[in-house]
């Protein structure tokens, strides 16, 4: 496999450099001086920004785009091999890796190499460690899943031995990573258009452990049903985090509070160490887990304890988790009439709306269980279903999470990659809300939905648009209207 060396840098052409993680990497290696050109289908804000920095980027891929000074090439797994791009640089005998493959190639450059796994929360994790490591002085290099505030992107360039990136089982593709620290967060089923069943996704996630060195780490979730399948074994160190007090875990939450936007406060409890009181700006009981493992990683790293929980107070979250979009003026009896100003979480003469990615049935009951914290009168859903795939296979669960909100609305499947509808469409989950006795809706149409929603919200109604698509435009039109 070729060897990406910080002392040797060379002209790198990413096909489809417009992704979020691609152009997360174009630009590390940019700044360690290699020469990047890329192509994508389209222009869009990060492909802008990429030649705002100097990056030569081509829209459509053809053959051409591969010039004469191209000594490697990237691409992502969405590239086919009828792809232009990917035909001459086969022909011409490039030297080619996948993005996971670059990734795991620049991890090797750093002493310290963080890799955050699990079926959820990678991207608040790894924002969560990231905080922690600004608020340390120890100026790590960063690529996250999301967009952090706090680091003006998805992209952090640092200065130090310290790198962290999540880490996704999806094809695999976190085996090609050379982690020097590992966080197993959660195993559960998904991506089953490319895993057999939960046992596949397990091995794959013990074969991730395993990649560890025996100077290493992993921070595991001992709330894994048998966790001790994954860790045995290792040589490497093994820390746990838990929810379950007494469970036995080096690591657990105790005395949980939650305050009036249920965002949680909590007092770490580890062996060997004072209970530390920890206080997070960010919502639902799920991110006392995600703040468990980044303190974990924190003490492994001798940060003190005031730069832990300052760089936890300053994480309010990324993009698409439970992020606040507004609030909305209604009335009763009128509905939305019009966008007010004012502190997130006020219900009086207003709709709350509130975005956030979840797409798994876990991840939308951990949301939805969030928003019963949250001030509220209703809780009304907008769910986007990711994929035919996942829908069939989550079917009876989708529906089940979905009960925890008062209305449900559901727009159709988001396809992503899929051709294949499997029989699957949203009207379907709509139905069988329907047989539970909840409120549902389905519509055909984002203006459909939208016009529905102007007309049912009433004041102190909390709005959440929900799913991996681009449902997220739903709230931001009702904003622009």
């Amino acid at each position: 496999m070729y060897r990406i060396d910080y002392d040797n840098p060379v002209k790198v052409h990413f096909i489809g450099i417009g992704g979020i993680s691609m152009s997360g990497l174009a630009e590390i290696l940019l700044d360690r001086g290699f020469t990047i050109s890329g192509s994508d289908r389209a222009e869009s804000e990060l492909t802008k920004q990429l030649e705002d920095k100097g990056i030569t980027v081509y829209y459509g891929q053809c053959a051409g785009n591969i010039r004469d000074d191209v000594e490697l090439v990237v691409y992502t797994a969405a590239i086919r091999e009828d792809n232009e791009e990917f035909i001459e640089v086969k022909r011409r005998g490039i030297p080619m890796l996948t993005r996971a493959e670059l990734l795991g190639q620049i991890m090797k450059n750093y002493e310290v190499a963080v890799a955050v796994s699990g079926t959820h929360g990678k991207t608040t994790t790894t924002s969560m460690i990231t905080d922690i490591l600004i608020s340390a002085g120890l100026d790590p290099t960063i690529s996250v899943g999301g967009m952090l505030k706090e680091i003006g992107g998805n992209i952090r360039i640092g200065r130090s031995g310290y790198f962290v990136t999540e880490a996704c089982e999806y094809t695999n593709s976190f085996l090609s990573f050379y982690p020097t620290v590992g966080v197993i967060l959660n195993i559960e089923e998904d991506h089953l258009d490319f895993f057999k069943d939960i046992n596949d996704i397990r091995a794959s996630f013990k074969k991730f452990a395993e990649l560890l060195p025996d100077n290493g780490l992993l921070i595991i979730n001992a709330d894994i049903k048998d966790h001790k399948e994954i860790t045995q074994g290792l040589k490497c160190k093994v820390v746990t985090v838990s929810f379950t007090e007494g469970a036995g875990a080096d690591y657990t939450a105790c005395g949980i509070s939650y305050d009036e936007l249920g965002c949680a406060s909590f007092e770490v409890c580890a062996a060997g160490r004072e209970a530390r009181k920890i206080t997070l700006h960010v919502p639902g009981a799920h991110n006392i887990g995600n703040a468990l493992a980044a303190i974990a990683l924190a003490d492994h790293l001798n940060i003190d304890s005031f730069a832990v929980t300052q760089g936890l107070m300053n994480f309010h979250g990324t993009d698409r988790r439970f992020q606040y979009k507004g609030s909305l003026r209604a009335e009763e009896g009128k509905g939305i009439t019009g966008v007010c100003t004012g502190q997130e979480g006020g219900t009086e003469n207003s709709v709350t709306v509130i975005d956030d990615y979840a797409h798994h049935p876990t991840e939308i009951r951990a949301t939805l269980n969030a928003a019963a914290n949250y001030p509220h009168k209703r809780v009304i859903c907008v769910f986007q279903p990711h994929t035919y795939t996942r829908t069939k296979a989550f079917f009876d669960d989708f529906v089940d999470a979905l009960t925890l909100a008062d209305v449900v609305v559901l727009a159709e499947i988001y396809a992503a990659r899929e051709t294949d509808t499997l029989n699957m469409s949203s009207s379907l989950i709509c139905e069988e809300l329907k047989k539970k006795g909840k409120e549902a809706y389905y519509f055909s149409t984002f203006s459909e939905i939208e016009d529905f929603l102007q007309k049912k919200c009433l004041s102190g109604d909390l709005l959440i648009t929900m799913g991996a698509g681009d449902v997220v435009k739903i709230g931001e039109e009702l904003f622009s209207k």
